[in-house]
């Protein structure tokens, strides 16, 4: 079984930072890959950063050199940490379980494998 919960949301200026939690409960968490997705509205869900279980990490152009993923595996927890937020970083966060394979992250889909999300705000 798994359970993520994300935390740490909220509103923010722009030039602002924030640092997203992903907790996890099971057994699985150290032995995937986890990645970080957002969903702006009227937006599709979009791939944000993943890290590997060797600590190798990935991320969207977008986000590139303001947003630092990592992980904790005594904890069972991931973070995002973002900074010099922009109003196009608006949009509800949501951690995934997943794999990891030649280079390609894949998300697991089914909906015991997200997190209910957590929504950032970027507004002054």
């Amino acid at each position: 079984q798994v359970h993520l919960e994300e935390s740490g949301g909220g509103l923010v200026q722009p030039g602002g930072s924030l640092r997203l939690s992903c907790a996890a409960s099971g057994s699985m968490f150290s032995i995937s890959a986890m990645s970080w997705y957002r969903q702006a509205p009227e937006n599709q869900r979009e791939l944000v950063a993943y890290i590997t279980t060797d600590y190798a990490t990935n991320y969207a152009d977008s986000v590139k050199g303001r947003f630092t993923i990592s992980r904790d595996n005594a904890k069972n927890t991931m973070y995002l940490r973002m900074s010099s937020l922009k109003h196009e970083d608006t949009a509800v966060y949501y951690c995934n379980l997943g794999s990891y394979y030649a280079g390609i992250y894949y998300p697991k889909y089914e909906q015991k494998y997200w997190g209910q999300g957590t929504q950032v705000t970027v507004s002054s």
